[in-house]
């Protein structure tokens, strides 16, 4: 396969990026994504600065070739982290809400090619506007936060509203699924529960063999966890945090939020101006705010801790058709070598 607008955009071989899943995509399956030929995104929410900045140096001394660190937006010490990636050299910055037009400008000017995430074609208008240089579209097939339009849908509307490189994710992890992204006129597709599942990936193998094991009617969507649609695996956890009340879901979030703090360095301060951002930026309520903390804390106490008992799984709709654990190099070849092979026996046909 030629390059596409993508690889030639940020450096890499292949139109295939590894998202930046908190807590999941470390240095370790960041470079071995980059040595594979794909773009690895470091997750630098859930991260100190001082351990940004050591993040991507670890990075760096892996691979010698482009990867990229997924930052919040709306994040009170967003400014310290951008000058981070700007002296470390990293090639891209990703975004899981839209950046401001004067973020998008510092990015740019230090030569960091900006793509935010967006998931729905007004608001990939938008950071266009502002001077993005390309956007990752996720539809509702994808893990984590997720709204409602499907994939198949939002992509093509999309692609022809804006003149940037557009990634496609949710729902993709073989490598029909890249010839498909490419028809629709994507540059790439962007995958995380097929990262996740690989040899690379530093979650513990007793969370993966859940994973492995669900069916695609296993991978729900639910509001219980922080307010807000989030797809994850169900399990009995998800069940009790849909069936409890909205006092104990309050404890529970507060519980969450001080230990957030104390892993991610920030102030009681700037945790609340961050919680004053994402209420205005979603117009959500004091409790969601509140339930919002539990996010990182859930999330940390499966993929690190391996608590599948006290811990949640975000999971993409993939999870119930994936059925093997390959190096991250392996499974970037087989896409790649897949995508070949259908594109081929489409020009065959014609």
């Amino acid at each position: 396969m030629k390059g596409t607008a993508l690889t030639r955009l940020t450096g890499v071989r292949h139109p295939v990026v590894q998202t930046g899943m908190g807590w999941v995509a470390g240095p370790r399956l960041v470079s071995a994504t980059a040595n594979a030929g794909a773009l690895g995104i470091l997750a630098s929410a859930t991260m100190t600065p001082g351990r940004l900045r050591e993040a991507v140096r670890e990075v760096k001394a892996r691979t010698d070739a482009p990867f990229g660190v997924n930052l919040r937006a709306d994040a009170a010490d967003a400014g310290d982290r951008v000058r981070i990636l700007i002296e470390e050299g990293v090639r891209v910055a990703s975004f899981a809400l839209a950046p401001s037009r004067e973020l998008i400008g510092g990015l740019k000017e230090a030569g960091v090619v900006v793509m935010p995430t967006v998931g729905a074609r007004r608001h990939a208008e938008k950071v266009a506007a502002w001077g993005a240089d390309a956007v990752l579209v996720q539809g509702a097939e994808g893990g984590g936060h997720t709204g409602e339009v499907a994939t198949t849908v939002l992509l093509p509307q999309v692609v022809d509203a804006v003149r940037i490189p557009v990634v496609a994710a949710g729902g993709f992890f073989d490598g029909r699924g890249l010839a498909a992204a490419l028809a629709y006129g994507a540059a790439g597709v962007a995958m995380g529960t097929r990262f996740l599942l690989t040899s690379d990936s530093t979650v513990p193998d007793a969370v993966k063999a859940r994973y492995l094991a669900a069916a695609v009617k296993d991978v729900t969507v639910t509001r219980a966890v922080d307010g807000l649609p989030h797809r994850m695996l169900r399990t009995e956890l998800v069940a009790a945090l849909e069936e409890s009340g909205r006092a104990v879901a309050l404890a529970r979030a507060l519980r969450a939020a001080a230990g957030f703090r104390g892993l991610s360095g920030l102030t009681w301060r700037q945790l609340v101006r961050d919680g004053l951002a994402l209420r205005r930026g979603k117009d959500l309520s004091w409790s969601q705010v509140l339930l919002a903390a539990n996010t990182p804390m859930l999330l940390k106490s499966a993929m690190v801790d391996g608590r599948t008992d006290l811990g949640v799984m975000a999971s993409g709709q993939v999870a119930g058709v994936i059925g093997d654990l390959p190096s991250c190099a392996e499974l970037v070849e087989r896409i790649m070598r897949e995508a070949d092979e259908t594109l081929a026996r489409l020009t065959a046909v014609r």
